[in-house]
């Protein structure tokens, strides 16, 4: 087994590790700068390099869909429903969660890490568009110059999305 398979491997047999983890993460921020990828093996699949102009946002996400705001005055609408399902996946949320709060940064990609009851944490890849090392890498200098990925829809995760429910 190579390297990387063996960091699968290793990730996929060691639960209470991340159930170690997941205690302190829960305490934490719901968007956190962290220094290295915890799933090394899938961040360098999905286009990861440790050099300068990376980084790596942990992001919580709550389960279950939303609640919209109960009107305060006037009637209600029959149809207009309390709850209901955002029709994004949990991944493209936390993208978007990430872009929000590194907005001199550009989304690349994203993975899930783990989930407990209540919430989910993904990874998303940063990349750094000003980056003198980002923009001499030609495949990495056209993925950043696209502003907003994110928020547009052009991020893998918004592709696995079914977009015909938007």
């Amino acid at each position: 087994m190579g390297f990387y398979q063996n960091l699968r491997f290793v990730y996929r047999k060691t639960p209470d590790l991340m159930r170690e983890r997941m205690i302190q993460w829960r305490k934490g921020e719901t968007v956190t700068k962290v220094g290295h990828p915890t799933r090394l093996d899938k961040a360098r699949m999905l286009g990861y390099k440790a050099k300068s102009g990376f980084v790596v946002a942990r992001v919580r996400i709550k389960k279950g869909g939303s609640k919209r705001v109960k009107p305060r005055m006037g009637r209600s609408p029959s149809k207009a429903g309390r709850f209901f399902n955002p029709r994004k996946s949990a991944r493209w949320i936390a993208e978007e969660k990430a872009s929000r709060i590194f907005k001199n940064m550009e989304v690349l990609n994203s993975y899930f890490v783990c989930k407990d009851g209540k919430q989910e944490w993904f990874e998303v890849i940063l990349v750094d568009p000003q980056n003198p090392s980002i923009k001499a890498d030609r495949a990495l200098s056209s993925v950043a110059s696209q502003r907003g990925r994110a928020e547009r829809g052009l991020t893998a995760a918004a592709h696995k999305t079914d977009r015909r429910k938007l």
